[in-house]
């Protein structure tokens, strides 16, 4: 889109390989995409090459993130997964890793001391290797914090501010008032916010609904990135499956792929231009 770079990430939702789905998103309109990371990343290099797309990001696993904060051996196995991502990134040429700094509701971080450590093996790797790390908001915002904090001093490490996490994970706290200075990558998405009448969060409240599906102000999103002067590329994380017992994003299914993003597109559009014209 004019003055602004849109990027979506690709989905097993979807119903078409990677490949393809790269490739659909260039007809439809997007400049990029980002990818979870598995084994075929030189293939989407290639694709992405062929086609003339951005590869925004790699998604970087996030089952383990709990055990970064541990100084066991399923930290050590954690860290070493993080590392394998580092390096891929670095052979694709990939400028961003997105990091989750913790998983988990019901449980606290064991040692913010041995995650900061295990973390920072995995930064200054990346560090080395060209390969930007941004965290993103999550669940356990005290981790999140510690690691902005921890790493303030290294140009390469940054903030990936997911829209939806924010007003459910986060309650709906200004996350770029917090870290918007670092913004290097978005997660744009909607939804309801929590869900519990008594605040208790849930991994079914991330809905990753279309923008303009939910609750979110989206003019004022489209304000704080202008206050940040966040002038990167809009990248959008979106899905047309519903969480478990929830049916939000049924309608979706109803769609074909192609329809479904280019409704995707459509509301990209519609941010960036409030974004533009504000």
């Amino acid at each position: 889109m004019y003055k602004t770079r849109l990027c979506l990430g690709t989905s097993q939702c979807f119903l078409m390989s990677t490949e393809e789905q790269i490739k659909l998103f260039k007809q439809i309109g997007f400049d990029g995409f980002f990818t979870m990371w598995d084994e075929n990343l030189k293939s989407y290099r290639t694709v992405a090459d062929e086609v003339g797309m951005i590869y925004q990001s790699v998604h970087a696993p996030f089952k383990k993130a709990s055990q970064m904060w541990k100084g066991n051996e399923e930290a050590q196995a954690a860290v070493e997964e993080l590392l394998r991502c580092v390096k891929d990134c670095a052979e694709v040429e990939v400028p961003i890793l997105v990091v989750h700094p913790y998983i988990g509701f019901d449980k606290k971080p064991e040692s913010i001391e041995k995650g900061i450590e295990n973390f920072g093996t995995v930064v200054r790797a990346a560090k080395q290797a060209n390969v930007q790390i941004a965290f993103e908001n999550v669940e356990g915002e005290e981790c999140l914090a510690a690691l902005m904090d921890a790493f303030k001093d290294e140009a390469h490490v940054g903030f990936c501010w997911d829209t939806g996490h924010e007003t459910c994970y986060n309650m709906g706290k200004d996350m770029l008032a917090l870290y918007g200075e670092r913004l290097i990558a978005t997660h744009i998405n909607d939804n309801l916010g929590v869900s519990d009448y008594n605040g208790r969060t849930y991994w079914t409240d991330d809905l990753h609904l279309l923008p303009f599906d939910g609750i979110i102000n989206w003019k004022g999103v489209a304000e704080r990135l202008n206050r940040c002067r966040y002038d990167g590329i809009l990248t959008f994380e979106l899905t047309r499956v519903s969480k478990p017992n929830r049916h939000e994003n049924d309608r979706y299914q109803k769609m074909d792929t192609a329809e479904y993003l280019t409704e995707c597109y459509v509301r990209a559009c519609r941010l960036a231009y409030l974004k533009q014209n504000l």
